[in-house]
């Protein structure tokens, strides 16, 4: 890697972790859960390797990951690809990222623990 790719990654780590820490703003963190219901999830959005599910304004929950799924949601142009029979995404659990213009594979990653971030009353 060149030091310009260097330099370019480190300025992408650096925005993707202010980004993250701007949409978690005004959230507290609580004690993980090992599952979440996919079905309550409003929107999925990726910043780097962390994962945030959003269900409502006050409510959003975290994965950290091992990378491989980057660039879901906002400006990226990938999707989550999750498959399940029970409804419900867990840790371990392995998610596919699909380019929604070619349909191909561009990814995939293993779901950490979920972390609840709610907002204080």
């Amino acid at each position: 890697m060149t030091p310009a790719q260097k330099a370019q990654v480190e300025q992408r780590a650096q925005t993707e972790r202010a980004d993250l820490d701007k949409a978690l703003s005004g959230l507290t963190a609580g004690p993980p859960t090992q599952c979440i219901s996919q079905y309550r999830t409003q929107q999925v959005k990726s910043y780097g390797p962390t994962i945030v599910y959003t269900v409502s304004p006050r409510l959003k929950y975290v994965s950290e990951t091992a990378g491989g799924c980057d660039n879901v949601g906002g400006m990226g142009n990938n999707i989550f690809v999750t498959r399940t029979t029970t409804g419900q995404l867990c840790s371990g659990d392995i998610a596919q990222t699909v380019d929604r213009t070619s349909g191909f594979f561009t990814g995939s990653c293993s779901f950490g623990p979920f972390v609840p971030y709610r907002k204080d009353r």
